[in-house]
């Protein structure tokens, strides 16, 4: 079978993607998420908190409901319709740090739970902290160095 003959066997056996209403979905459920961040940092601020500190606390709570939804395999459920709607807020992080190490929590705290919690995230914590460290040394020098 030819790259061409498999080609139109998967174009023939595949439904056609509905572009359109999965990015209305995205949008809906990522504008949902961001909403609901910015309830939360309305209801700090009305508790009296600085606004900074309204800021962190919101980021800390949406990873926290990332996490339980994760947990709760709800996450998933919602990633299902809303696709990348759910990957951008800061909730999909804390999907994507705690979903590998809630699967594997039965190997062990050591070896199951703390080594798989960066199965994917990890990758993208090094090589952005190895960028930014690169491209701040690289803008030092260029701003002449001191």
């Amino acid at each position: 079978m030819t790259k061409e003959n498999y080609a139109q066997l998967v174009k023939s056996r595949s439904d056609d993607s509905p572009i359109v209403k999965n990015w209305l979905k995205a949008f809906a459920i990522g504008g949902a998420i961001c909403l609901l961040g910015q309830g939360i940092t309305e209801l700090y601020l009305m508790l009296g908190l600085d606004e900074d500190i309204s800021k962190t606390l919101c980021s800390v709570t949406l990873i926290a409901i990332g996490v339980l939804l994760t947990a709760l395999h709800q996450y998933e459920r919602l990633a299902k319709h809303g696709g990348a709607g759910t990957l951008v807020p800061i909730t999909g992080f804390a999907n994507a740090m705690s979903s590998p190490a809630i699967e594997f929590k039965a190997e062990g705290l050591i070896t199951g739970l703390a080594a798989k919690m960066f199965v994917i995230a990890g990758p993208v914590l090094v090589y952005g902290t190895s960028a930014a460290v690169l491209y701040g040394f690289i803008y030092w020098l260029a701003t002449g160095a001191k």
